[in-house]
């Protein structure tokens, strides 16, 4: 599901939006592409906080994602970006969150996201 281009853009540095919502209220919250790791057609993303994103989670585990690098060639010069649409949960142990707490030794659980569609828009 993640071609070469997509993990380029995770190997350059660039903010990653994550968007959550429920009862008619949506979230945002940033991360960096660098925090982010592939593992098995997932997403695994450190948690310190998002505390937002893990209650809207428990009520709707739907996620958008927005990631992008300007380092990266895109489809009309420097800079590409992607936008995935997936489903999520936290993960609090178990040997993904071991692996990225090891990582990551600032995290409290883990973002593990499914996607259901991922596309390149630049």
């Amino acid at each position: 599901m993640f071609n070469e281009k997509f993990k380029e853009v995770l190997n350059h540095e660039g903010a990653l939006s994550i968007t959550t919502w429920s009862n008619n209220n949506a979230n945002v919250t940033n991360t960096w592409n660098s925090y982010t790791h592939i593992s098995n057609d997932v997403l695994l993303i450190p948690a310190a906080g998002m505390t937002s994103t893990q209650k809207d989670i428990l009520v709707n585990n739907k996620i958008k994602l927005t990631l992008g690098s300007k380092e990266v060639e895109g489809t009309i010069g420097m800079g590409a970006g992607f936008y995935l649409e997936g489903t999520a949960r936290f993960l609090d142990d178990g040997d993904e969150y071991n692996m990225m707490k090891t990582k990551f030794p600032f995290l409290k659980r883990v973002l593990e996201v499914t996607p259901i569609i991922v596309k390149q828009t630049i």
